[in-house]
This record gives C-alpha cells, structure tokens and sequence, in this order.
C-alpha cells in the first residue's frame, strides 16, 4: 500500500524522535501532520499524497533559484560522477571562495564547514581565541545554531515550541553567554561596561529571521560596530539568512557596516550542506594550521556541495536583473498579504528584507523579540492552517520567515492572494 504523508509520520516516528530531524517540521505549533515531501521543481513542492503546493519555505531559504535549478543540478551530477567526497583540497574551494568575497570583501579569508550551526560555533570560539575572553554576548531570540553557548534565549524552532531552556547545557557554560535586546545598543553598551575586558564577541543577525523578519533600526549597526570596536571585541554577522537575499552580498552591504567576522550558509551551497565564516585575515590567522584555535571537519569543502554553490552564485552574479525581479515579486506578495490583512481588518505587521518576510499576528512594530512574543500564535496557526488546506506551503511558525525565489511568478503570487484573502475572510 502506498504511503500517505499521515502513515509516513507513523512509520518516522518508530526511528525519529517526533518522526522528524528538526524539530520545526513536526508542525507542533501550528497543529495537524507535517507533510512529507516527494519532489519540487521552481516555486512548488509536490507531498507523497500527490499535492502540489506553492512554496514559500524554500528550505527555510537555500532555495533562492527555486527548486532543481537546471545549472545546479547539472554541476552536482557531473562533479558527483568524479567522485563524493575526498576529505582533501580542491580548486573548486578556492573558485567559490572568490565568488563569496566578491559578494562579501570584508572575507579576507575563511573556511568551509557543513552547516550554518559549525559556522557560527566555530566564529565563537575563534573570537574567544582570539581575544583570550570568555564571555559572548547575543540578541534575545536570536538563534544561530545549536551550540550550547548559543541556546541561551533562543529564537526559531526553540520559541515556536516555547522551550525556556535547553537541558543538557551546564550553568557554567550558559553563564559565559549574555544576551540583550536586539535593536538596543545601549544594553551592549552596558554589558561592555559590567564586564570590562571579559567580552570576546557580540553575535548578531544584522537582520533577524529567527525571530521572525526583524530589521536593524536606523544607526545600530553602526552603532554596534563602533562599541565592539571601542571594547576590544569581536562584531559577528550571522547571515546565515540574510546573505544575498536582497543584494549579491548581505546586510553588511545594504547598510554598508562591516563587522570583523561573518558567518554565511543557505545560499552559498545552493540547497546542499555548506555554510562558511571568514573575515578579517589577522583574526583568521588564529584558525589551525596557521594558529592555535582548532577546528576542522572531514566534509568541509565537500565537493559536490562546492558545486552546488558555485553554480548558484554564478547564477545570480550573471544575471544583471536577478535582484531587481526578486524584489518586484517579493513587493507583489508583501504589499498584497498586508492590504488583505487590513481589509479583512485583522490586526498584522508584516517585516521585509529583500526576498525574505514575516506577517506577525500583531497590533505594534515588531522591533525586538519581546514585541515578536506578543503575536498571537493561535491566530497564526488557524491562519496557517487555512494557508495549508489552499496549497500554499508557508513556514509552520510564526518566528520564522517567508523566502520568496526568482522562479516565482506574478501568477504564484496572484494565486497566493486569493488564498490569503479567502483565509483572511474565515479568521
């Protein structure tokens, strides 16, 4: 008997702790069973219960040529039949390091890891290396992986299931992390001043997406950039998500603030597992073999992954009018979802970045976690629900983000406004 995505999730769950390997595919927050995907192709996504959907998650944000890109696709295969993984250097590292700092200049060196969480722990550790500091300091619902350091107040799948804390994280680790508001640089401030000398880093998505879409008020950036710089410490952009997903480079671009270190992912392996941290050269220079802070992986630089990024980022770098459709699309679906909202007066505020956006279920701007928190999740969930049952895939959370691709049409969005509007109307 074929399987159907409810007998699937049975069957997960016999090996799976939830049936799932991430915990936000599980659809607890939002209610009802997780679909199991069979295929995808540009914008859509197709379950094993043969449902086509328009899909907005776009693996929570690689997918910015959509799904099974012809280029992408062609370089895995014809790297893959050279061979796996090789576990040694190859030139193609080096190609699509170039191609990442063409898009990010403040790279001066980097290195390769496997996933956004490696990239982020590693740039922990190597500014606590580098500054001999033992304390970090990170945003309130922020969420840059799952190293213990880094769980302390957590952000995306953590606050969609409302874990307060994470056990498995012992005291003295979790008390070398502070965390602060985000948009507030006068808490940094005050951390620098309580702990003089004891801060190796402050670690931050220059634009929030794990919160939910949050962008920088006009200033912090700066502002935080000149009070790390001021205190000895380390500024680490995490743009795990945020990178090229408004420009071929990220938020430290758009804003024009360079921090001294960045941590990339998503993106730059075009939907397989690579991510990457890199900046300043001086403070790389501390990173094995060349310095004393160690870090390594056996698939880091994996080839076939390589490939991958190396086709997407020539892709969009070559095609001269790629952002300005990317944004003319993502504008159609923002500006419609938020002049729906209102004529259906429900009570919406919608964040974008680029080709990435949130609809918060609430009344006041959404500047910070604590203002992220006072969403009324239930609403979003019938919402979502709604959404669901039309064929429009959304992210199951309220704290995470809508990634629009260039393989969206006028004609996608059009259909995800009527949806909208006739989900809006039941609400």
């Amino acid at each position: 008997m074929a399987m159907t995505s409810k007998t699937a999730l049975e069957d997960a769950k016999k090996v799976f702790p939830g049936g799932v390997n991430s915990p936000v595919r599980a659809f607890k927050s939002v209610g009802g069973d997780p679909l199991f995907i069979g295929r995808a192709f540009g914008a859509k996504v197709y379950d094993i219960d043969g449902n086509e959907y328009i899909d907005y998650v776009g693996s929570w944000g690689p997918m910015i040529l959509g799904h099974a890109d012809s280029d992408v696709v062609d370089a895995v295969c014809n790297t893959a039949k050279n061979g796996m993984s090789f576990g040694a250097p190859t030139e193609a590292e080096t190609e699509l390091a170039r191609l990442i700092q063409q898009a990010f200049p403040g790279m001066a060196k980097m290195r390769f890891v496997s996933s956004g969480t490696e990239a982020t722990m590693s740039a922990i550790r190597l500014a606590r290396g580098y500054t001999n500091r033992p304390l970090i300091v990170k945003c309130e619902g922020a969420y840059h992986g799952h190293a213990d350091s880094l769980l302390v107040s957590a952000g995306s799948g953590v606050a969609t299931l409302g874990i307060p804390g994470c056990p498995g994280i012992p005291e003295d680790v979790a008390r070398n992390t502070l965390t602060i508001g985000f948009n507030d640089a006068d808490a940094l401030e005050a951390c620098f001043k309580a702990h003089p000398g004891k801060i190796a880093c402050f670690i931050v998505e220059p634009v929030c997406g794990n919160m939910g879409v949050v962008l920088p008020e006009p200033g912090y950036l700066e502002k935080v950039k000149e009070l790390c710089s001021a205190a000895g410490a380390i500024l680490i952009f995490d743009e795990v998500m945020s990178g090229f997903r408004a420009c071929f480079g990220g938020a430290s671009r758009y804003f024009g603030v360079e921090p001294d270190l960045t941590c990339l992912g998503k993106i730059v392996g075009g939907g397989m597992p690579l991510a990457v941290y890199g900046g300043r050269a001086e403070i790389m220079s501390s990173i094995a073999p060349d310095g004393p802070v160690y870090q390594a992986g056996t698939l880091s630089g994996n080839p076939v992954a390589v490939a991958s990024g190396i086709a997407t980022l020539k892709k969009i770098k070559n095609d001269a009018d790629f952002y300005d459709r990317l944004d003319q699309t993502s504008g159609l679906l923002y500006d419609g979802l938020e002049k729906i909202a209102a004529e259906a007066g429900i009570k919406t505020v919608a964040n974008r970045f680029g080709s990435m956006m949130t609809m918060f279920f609430a009344s006041e701007p959404v500047k910070r976690f604590a203002d992220a928190g006072k969403s009324d999740t239930k609403l979003f969930a019938r919402w979502f629900r709604l959404m669901l049952s039309r064929k429009i895939y959304l992210a199951p959370s309220q704290f995470e983000a809508a990634f629009v691709s260039i393989a969206h049409t006028s004609e996608d969005v059009e259909k995800t406004l009527v949806a909208a509007r006739q989900s809006f109307a039941e609400l």
